[in-house]
C-alpha cells in the first residue's frame, strides 16, 4: 500500500484527482491540422474529473476508496486512510491485496519534507534454502508450486500495519477495520472482474472444499451482480479488532496458518499434487518489519523516491529514469515512435539489472 500524508489530519487542503485526455491525439477527432513532418502536436488538455478538499484516497476498488474517505472525514490522517482502505481491499479485492500476504508502505511527511518507508514483505519459512523449490534435483513446474504449501510465507500486511499506526497513525486499528469488518459480513456486489479472477481459479479452488464452500456458491461461479459475504474474514478482522496483529502472529489464527501450510486440506478425491509446506510457529512469531531509507534520484530537477530492495521498483524506476535523462524527449525533439523506443529500451535495461541483481537477501548488495 503506498501512500503519502502528514502526522495532522487533511485540512484546507485542495486535491484533484483523475486526469483524463481530451481529443483523439495525433488524426484524432480533436486533432490540430496537419503539421510539418518535425512539428509535434500542441499538448492535449486535460480536464479534472474530480476536485475536492481534506485528502483524497485512490484504490482499485470504490467501496474500498469509500471506506479511507470516510476515515479522513471523521479526522483520520492518511496512514488511517490507507490501513482502512487496504482492509476493505482484503474483501473485495482477495486475488490481489489481503492480510495473507504483504507489501511495501511509502510515507511523505509533509512538515519535515522527508519520505520513509517500511518494507512488510512476506518472509519464507525460515528452514528454506536453494532446495525450497527443487524434487530431486529438479525443479517443480510452477503450477505444482503455486498450488502448494511451499509458496506459502509469513505475512506481513499486518504488521505492517501495526507498524504505520504506531508511527505515524491517529486511530486505533479496531476502529480502522470496522468498515472492512462489516463489509465481509454484509458483503459486496460481485463485478465481472471479480467473476473472471474466480473463473481463473475455478479448478484449483475445486480441490480444496472450504475454498470452494466460499469462492463458488452452490459449486457455481459467482453470479455479476450478487452479494458475496465472507464470513470467516469477518471473524478474523473482528478477532485482530479486539486482540491486535499479535493474534495472527502468535494466536489461534497463527496455529491455523501452520496446520494449513504443513497439512494442505486438499479433497481427498482430487487428483492434483498438492505439496506440504514448512512454516513454522517459529517463523510467525520471529517476523517483523524493516524499516529503511528510499530509494532517491534526481531527474531534470526533480527528486524521485521509491521503495528500496527488497522492492524492485525504486531501484528499477530510478535507473529507467537515469537513462531516459541523458536523451532529448522534449515535445519537437522526438517523434513519438522514438520517445516509446527510448523509453522501452530504458524499461528493458533496469529490469534486465533488476534480475540480475536485485535480491531479497540482506547479505546481498545492490550495484
Amino acid at each position: 500500500m503506498l501512500t503519502g500524508g502528514t502526522h495532522a489530519p487533511f485540512h484546507g487542503t485542495s486535491a484533484v484527482v483523475l486526469g483524463r485526455r481530451r481529443g483523439g491525439g495525433v488524426g484524432g477527432r480533436d486533432a490540430p491540422p496537419a503539421a510539418a513532418p518535425t512539428a509535434s502536436p500542441p499538448a492535449p488538455a486535460k480536464t479534472p474529473v474530480a476536485v475536492g478538499h481534506g485528502g483524497a484516497v485512490a484504490s482499485v476498488d470504490a467501496v474500498a476508496s469509500a471506506a479511507g474517505i470516510e476515515v479522513l472525514k471523521r479526522g483520520g490522517n492518511a496512514v488511517d486512510a490507507a490501513v482502512a482502505t487496504a482492509a476493505a481491499l482484503g474483501v473485495t479485492e482477495p486475488y490481489s491485496a489481503g492480510i495473507g500476504g504483504g507489501g511495501y508502505f511509502v510515507y511523505y511527511d509533509a512538515k519535515s519534507r522527508t519520505v520513509r518507508t517500511v518494507d512488510g514483505r512476506e518472509t519464507a519459512p525460515l528452514s528454506a534454502d536453494e532446495s525450497l523449490f527443487l524434487e530431486n534435483g529438479k525443479p517443480i513446474p510452477f503450477d505444482q508450486v503455486m498450488t502448494s504449501g511451499r509458496s506459502v510465507g509469513t505475512p506481513g500486511t499486518p504488521a505492517t500495519w501495526d507498524t504505520v499506526l504506531d508511527q505515524w497513525g491517529s486511530k486505533p486499528l479496531r476502529t480502522l477495520l470496522a468498515p472492512a469488518e462489516k463489509l465481509a459480513r454484509d458483503g459486496f456486489t460481485v463485478d465481472s472482474t471479480f467473476r473472471s479472477q474466480t473463473e481463473a481459479n475455478e479448478a484449483r479452488f475445486r480441490d480444496f472444499p472450504d475454498t470452494a464452500e466460499l469462492f463458488l456458491p452452490g459449486g457455481k461461479l459467482p453470479v455479476v451482480g450478487s452479494r458475496f459475504k465472507n464470513p470467516d474474514l469477518a471473524r478474523t478482522y473482528e478477532k485482530l479488532a479486539r486482540g491486535g496483529v499479535g493474534e495472527l502472529y502468535r494466536g489461534d489464527i497463527a496455529r491455523d496458518i501452520v496446520r494449513t501450510d504443513r497439512k494442505p486440506p486438499v479433497d481427498p478425491e482430487a487428483t492434483r499434487v498438492v505439496r506440504a509446506g514448512d512454516l513454522t510457529a517459529k517463523d510467525l512469531r520471529a517476523y517483523g518489519t524493516l524499516r529503511q531509507k528510499p530509494t532517491k534520484i534526481s531527474y531534470r530537477g526533480l527528486d524521485v523516491y521509491g521503495m528500496a530492495p527488497s522492492s524492485s521498483g525504486g531501484t528499477s524506476v530510478g535507473e529507467a529514469l537515469n537513462i531516459l535523462e541523458r536523451t532529448d524527449l522534449r515535445p519537437g525533439a522526438t517523434t513519438q515512435a522514438q520517445y516509446l523506443h527510448r523509453f522501452i529500451e530504458a524499461s528493458r535495461i533496469a529490469f534486465a539489472d533488476r534480475g540480475r541483481w536485485v535480491a531479497t537477501r540482506p547479505s546481498r548488495t545492490s550495484p
